[in-house]
């Protein structure tokens, strides 16, 4: 039996999740800012019924939250959850720049919960993360959160305790600035995205660490093998295969939760209810975009309207029009739309591994739908996500190639191209012959006229595009359109890799991580749509600190996914040593992503001012999208003394992709 709430019909519904009965009504809630109009709970009985409701929205300087268990309703099935105040997601809270507010959040659980605030400048003690800030909040007891709020824009709210984000404990925090906003919008509309599974979040993460691939059933198949014999014939067919599968990996391994289980939501409505917001035609409306979920990264457009994006992570930066934006989990964009016709627009989120979507319509009223596009094709990682430079491995047999183990058997030495220089302290690289005989490794000199390319090139693939080969030959689909400047594809060098990051734990290593800032991501290239990047970003005041970094920290993002094992340097967040900071300096940290999957950083407490090459309006952000083969760098200014959490905000990597960040 599902329940379903209808209200009249202006904005947000929301799963009112506390006293439901059949006939029954939602009442007493407490919530300031929610509709007077009574929320009238009924039983559906196969019947299709609309359901909108006010958002609970809860305004001041005092606030009392509860956590309890409640049950919802999301799939046909019922199932329990963690709900803020009766409601999942919670109530969203909205506060004022430069004033005090008082948070009480009582815990009825029968385990321990937090809450922490995202992307809060505040003592490192009301950060809420148990076993760093403090002990965590009993069952039975209540913690009183207070701290000044120093910032403004659009933020959330979460617990980091166990899996308990998962299964709806969290929420949006509003912050209206002192001074007036620098851009004019007439309405807003909160949108909150996140993923929901009727499984038990335990028993997700076990079936994980059995079979990574568990929920990825958008695998390559014999139907893609058939389009690839046609298309490309079976030499290439075959040598292109045969290198995926000796270097035991997939070209489609991209979220490792899928639409199998999870239930895209925006608002807390599913794609087939779909959440409403209003319009007036002409009205500039403000879309404040979060990323709540555990553990999906969602790919936002509105076809038929640009989106002028405003604000990153809360802050204000200069105005970009976009067609399209890849928001990852923890991340917020602001963005203004100006809906100019009497007509319903979707606003479409689709999983970044396509295997679904979350959907919303904005429209003059809320009877009003409009269609969803067909969800992309699933897309094939490539070389260029592996982070390998094919400039300095130009004759590479690629179909030898062991990620994991060092073993490149197949690999025609002879005719390799070092001139990018080799470390031959890497075991991957020791046993090849140029190491072995202690052979300078610059090779400048060789004829490339005889280099073998027997092995089938992909000349679309941008590995191999900036081969001699593919030079002469069509620029590739692939990178037509492209802006090349951030992804340093002919100019990277071999990295210096920790020895920790050597064995079993660790199943591919990024030799030539490419900067990723220019490049909008797997999925997402050369769509014909004007995707956001994040060197589009540039803070919309002058930098503050513009002191030079003193030193900089490298932290390699590392991992074994056939094992699900999750680190930083190859080392797991329970045998690691925490990173001090020196209370005041100013810091460089360059994250290389060693894997083939996105990972969202999240340092707690400190603005990360990504380096996107001006360093007069470097973007603040509180979480940081590294994309597969690639690295990014970003500044920080250690203004903040005590203990913070800095990790992964994939809550399945969290256990082992975190560190502890000190400053002292």
């Amino acid at each position: 039996m599902k329940t379903l709430i209808p209200s009249n019909a202006d904005v947000t519904r929301r799963r009112f999740v506390k006293g439901l009965a059949a006939g029954g009504a939602v009442a007493g809630l407490g919530l300031s800012g929610c509709s007077n109009t009574a929320n009238k709970v009924v039983a559906d009985k196969g019947m299709k019924v609309g359901k909108f409701s006010h958002d609970p929205e809860l305004k001041g300087k005092v606030f009392d939250l509860t956590i309890d268990e409640q049950r919802v309703n999301f799939t046909g099935r019922s199932r329990i959850a963690t709900a803020i105040n009766g409601t999942v997601p919670g109530p969203t809270l909205r506060w004022k720049e430069g004033e005090t507010v008082t948070l009480r959040v009582k815990n009825n659980l029968s385990v321990v919960t937090s809450i922490h605030w995202h992307g809060m400048i505040l003592d490192y003690r009301m950060d809420g993360v148990p076993g760093l800030s403090f002990d965590g909040i009993k069952p039975g007891e209540t913690f009183t959160y207070r701290f000044k709020v120093n910032q403004s824009g659009t933020y959330w709210y979460h617990s980091h305790s166990g899996f308990q984000e998962q299964t709806g404990m969290h929420g949006v925090i509003v912050i209206e600035p002192k001074n007036p906003y620098p851009y004019k919008f007439d309405r807003e509309h909160v949108i909150s995205l996140a993923d929901w599974t009727d499984e038990d979040p335990t028993r997700v993460y076990g079936k994980l660490k059995k079979l990574s691939h568990y929920y990825n059933y958008n695998e390559r198949t014999i139907g893609d093998l058939v389009k690839e014999l046609k298309k490309d014939g079976l030499k290439k067919t075959f040598n292109n295969r045969k290198m995926w599968n000796e270097m035991r990996m997939s070209q489609r391994d991209l979220s490792d939760v899928t639409g199998y289980t999870y239930t895209y939501l925006m608002n807390s409505s599913t794609p087939r209810e779909g959440w409403r917001g209003v319009f007036k035609p002409g009205e500039k409306v403000l879309l404040r975009f979060v990323n709540t979920s555990a553990m999906s990264f969602f790919d936002v457009r509105i076809p038929g309207l640009k989106m002028t994006v405003v604000a990153s992570d809360g802050q204000y930066i200069k105005p970009v029009s976009v067609d399209e934006f890849r928001i990852g989990v923890a991340e917020n964009y602001d963005v203004i739309v100006e809906p100019d016709a009497s007509q319903a627009y979707t606003i479409f989120a689709q999983s970044l591994g396509r295997s679904g979507y979350a959907r919303g319509t904005l429209a003059p009223n809320a009877t009003m739908t409009a269609a969803a596009p067909k969800v992309d094709p699933v897309p094939d990682l490539t070389h260029l996500d592996m982070g390998m430079d094919m400039s300095n491995m130009s004759g590479m047999d690629h179909s030898g190639m062991d990620m994991g183990g060092g073993s490149m058997s197949g690999m025609d030495h002879s005719k390799m191209n070092m001139s990018g220089g080799m470390d031959c302290s890497d075991p991957m690289h020791a046993s090849m012959d140029a190491c072995k005989n202690k052979k300078k490794s610059d090779m400048s000199g060789m004829d490339h006229s005889k280099m073998n390319m027997s092995g089938g090139m992909d000349c679309s693939d941008p590995m191999h595009a900036s081969m001699d080969a593919c030079k002469n030959k069509k620029k590739p689909d692939s990178m037509a359109g492209m802006d090349h400047g951030g992804m340093d594809m002919s100019g990277a060098k071999p990295v210096k890799h920790a020895a920790t990051e050597y064995g079993p734990h660790v199943d591919m290593r990024a030799e030539a991580p490419r900067l990723g800032i220019s490049d909008p991501g797997i999925g997402l290239r050369n769509n014909g749509r004007k995707v956001l990047t994040y060197s589009d970003i540039k803070n919309l005041y002058p930098t503050t600190d513009k002191r030079k970094p003193s030193r900089e920290i490298e932290l390699h993002l590392t991992g074994n996914m056939s094992r699900y094992m999750w680190s930083i340097n190859g080392v797991k967040y329970a045998d690691a040593k925490p990173i001090e900071l020196k209370f005041g300096e100013r810091v460089r940290i360059t994250l290389v992503n060693d894997t083939m999957m996105s990972h969202p950083m999240h340092l707690h407490g400190l603005w990360s001012e990504l380096e996107t090459g001006d360093s007069n309006y470097l973007p603040r952000k509180h979480t940081v999208i590294v994309q597969p083969g690639a690295k990014v760098s970003y500044l920080v200014t250690a203004d903040a003394r005590g203990r913070w959490a800095y990790h992964c905000h994939l809550l399945y990597h969290m256990l082992g992709m975190f560190r502890e960040v000190r400053v002292v």
